[in-house]
């Protein structure tokens, strides 16, 4: 059955509001287009800034509800939620009052289809475990006719490809605490690769972000793998009604088994290679010197996907993934070597402990471009980190300030210097850096102060560093 019918049937001829004109949005209303259903989409933007898109789906009979108040008046069956909205404004809270179904395009799509699902969540790490988890399916698979997807917080919405999916296939997703929030089903195989402070700007408070990330596994889940050394990760554990796998790069297999001794499996370091244990025996699968992307964190990685998909994917397989996956986008890359001095892009960390792993995967100390939005985390750990273990630090974008303070606070020692505009701060690192040493852009900070998004800001550093003549 295609997606199309597959859509139709579930939502029959109701009224569909969709919430947030964005990524996953967007192919949802096509869908719903096709499905002959009536549409008004709520978005702040009016019209005219939402695109060409936009304009071509009101040519076609889409009602747009724009402006301060867009979510005043929702009048509809079924609302779909755009992660970044909170499910709690009084409109939306109104609306299911008075009888509509709250949901989300990710939410239909574990609905609809039939595949096995793999679900990974976390503070940090998210994306290049979920890309790697991904790279292993796929190699382990690839002479089958299996196929293997990506999906969820990065890659293409999956929606649209539903109705070509079969029960054979798996799905990887990455999933953030946004689209977890209201989530109802659970992926069949779920990891937290850990917990700590982060996007307390939109959520209330740490509890309801961890609560929300505890639905990856509340719903159905059959295996949840965790971090037996993240703090959090472990009170966790006690409330799992589904089988346990632990992961750490610090604990050996003697302290995993007294945290959870009814574990499933255990991965954990030892000799510098990455071994596997059912609790009673143990087997070496790689030697972490053969992994590619540099940094303690990505070993990390590497771990709780291997966790996550141990019994799917062969040793071989793990260790042909570890020789060749050379990393992701904005993720530690590499960008040029410019008059002796290498810039390195690693916009994707948009908190203090990613900045943290980031300055610990290089060989010396960087120039370090920090700051952005605020998420209203606290910055302590992120001046501890560049006291420890940066050269030099030029803060940028609307949090530049609050870390200066703290680094004052802590009576740091090292270069600070403040440029409000991106490009500025960027050319004041090219004009600071001598030779051998490194720049690299690891805002510790989300990038909607100046961006929309981590990969515009990674490709603005980019753009101006391969401008450097």
């Amino acid at each position: 059955m295609k997606t199309v019918e597959l859509i139709k049937n579930r939502i029959k001829n109701s009224r569909c509001a969709v919430l947030g004109f964005g990524v996953s949005n967007i192919p949802l209303v096509e869908l719903l287009i096709q499905c002959g259903n009536e549409i008004t989409v709520h978005d702040k933007k009016d019209i005219e800034k939402l695109g060409e898109k936009a304009k071509l789906f009101s040519k076609q009979g889409v009602r747009f509800v724009t402006g301060e108040n867009y979510l005043d008046n929702i009048d509809a069956d079924i609302i779909f939620r755009s992660p970044g909205i909170r499910p709690d404004y009084d409109g939306i809270k109104k609306a299911i009052e008075n009888g509509a179904e709250l949901t989300s395009e990710m939410e239909l799509f574990l609905e609809l289809t039939p595949a096995y699902i793999v679900g990974v969540t976390g503070s940090d790490g998210k994306t290049t475990t979920t890309t790697i988890a991904y790279k292993l399916l796929e190699k382990e698979f690839e002479k089958t006719d299996r196929k293997i997807y990506v999906g969820g917080n990065i890659g293409t919405p999956l929606l649209s490809k539903v109705g070509e999916m079969t029960e054979r296939d798996i799905c990887v997703l990455e999933l953030s605490s946004f689209q977890l929030f209201t989530m109802k089903k659970s992926p069949a195989r779920a990891l937290i690769t850990n917990l700590s402070p982060n996007h307390l700007d939109w959520h209330k408070g740490m509890d309801e972000y961890v609560e929300a990330k505890t639905n990856i596994y509340q719903h159905g889940c059959s295996r949840l793998t965790t971090n037996a050394n993240n703090e959090l990760c472990r009170e966790l554990i006690d409330n799992v009604n589904c089988e346990i796998n632990l992961f750490s790069a610090y604990l050996t297999l003697e302290e995993m088994k007294e945290i959870c001794p009814d574990a499933k499996s255990y991965v954990f370091l030892y000799d510098n290679h990455i071994y596997f244990s059912n609790g009673f025996s143990a087997i070496a699968l790689i030697d972490v010197s053969s992994i590619l992307i540099p940094g303690k964190h990505n070993i990390e990685n590497y771990m709780a996907a291997i966790s996550l998909l141990w019994g799917m994917v062969s040793e071989k397989t793990e260790k042909y993934i570890a020789k060749t996956f050379v990393g992701v986008e904005h993720r530690l890359e590499l960008v040029r070597e410019f008059n002796g001095v290498i810039y390195i892009n690693s916009s994707i960390d948009s908190s203090p402990t990613r900045t943290a792993a980031a300055l610990s995967a290089l060989p010396i100390k960087p120039i370090v471009i920090c700051g952005g939005y605020d998420k209203q985390i606290p910055f302590e750990p992120l001046a501890d980190a560049l006291n420890e273990r940066a050269k030099a630090v030029i803060l940028t974008g609307a949090t530049a300030e609050k870390i200066y303070e703290i680094l004052k606070q802590s009576n740091s020692q090292i270069e600070v210097y403040l440029e409000k505009d991106f490009k500025e701060a960027v050319i004041k690192a090219k004009d600071i850096a001598k030779k051998n040493d490194i720049v690299l852009l690891s805002p510790a900070c989300a990038s909607f102060d100046a961006f929309d998004n981590f990969m515009q800001r990674g490709n603005r550093f980019k753009e101006i560093v391969n401008d450097f003549k």
